[in-house]
């Protein structure tokens, strides 16, 4: 998938508007305290373990994410390290989403062996091949949860594990700062040539 910058921008704002504030106020507690173990883990200066994945498990999620967002002229999922994210959040706040990657993961790999008898694993897969297996698959669960947590972990304050050098923020433009000036977006700005 190599799409422009303006076109994957609307993907992820897009994908982002979905994203349920139901969902976000149930977890807000347990994603505080998520956000607080990483701040600690990074300022202790120790590489990144993980949670939940095995080694192998992290590099197929991490071929998976990566080819949701693909680099390009961009960094994509991989530079961005989701995978921290991902592996963060199924090790706090959406634990009850263990089984459904435990599962997804061997399924991957059965689908994996049954369209390429000689690949073992995913992330072997030339990219051409793993978007093909991806489209077979992308009307699954699994794919859709990964798929969300991908576009989340690409978009997440970084000391959630994500957005790694604020690759996410930098392509849609975000800014992150303390205040911001006026006006704020486009609907201000109109209003203010209306005075």
């Amino acid at each position: 998938m190599n799409t422009g910058n303006s076109s994957r921008r609307q993907f992820l704002l897009g994908s982002v508007s979905g994203l349920s504030s139901a969902w976000l106020a149930l977890r807000w507690p347990a994603i505080l305290a998520a956000q607080e173990r990483a701040q600690r883990a990074a300022a202790s200066g120790q590489s990144a373990k993980f949670l939940f994945f095995s080694p192998e498990e992290a590099v197929e999620i991490e071929a998976v994410a990566a080819q949701i967002i693909p680099s390009d002229d961009a960094p994509g999922a991989r530079e961005a390290q989701v995978i921290y994210f991902i592996d963060h959040v199924l090790a706090t706040f959406d634990r009850d989403k263990q089984p459904a990657y435990t599962q997804g993961l061997k399924d991957l790999r059965r689908r994996t062996q049954e369209l390429f008898s000689s690949a073992n694993k995913f992330s072997s897969l030339t990219p051409a091949q793993q978007i093909q297996l991806l489209s077979a698959i992308e009307k699954t669960d699994f794919f859709e949860l990964v798929r969300l947590h991908t576009i989340m972990g690409y978009l997440s304050r970084p000391e959630y594990g994500g957005n790694h050098d604020q690759a996410g923020w930098k392509l849609i433009g975000f800014e992150d700062q303390m205040t911001y000036d006026p006006p704020f977006g486009y609907y201000d700005s109109e209003y203010n040539k209306g005075r």
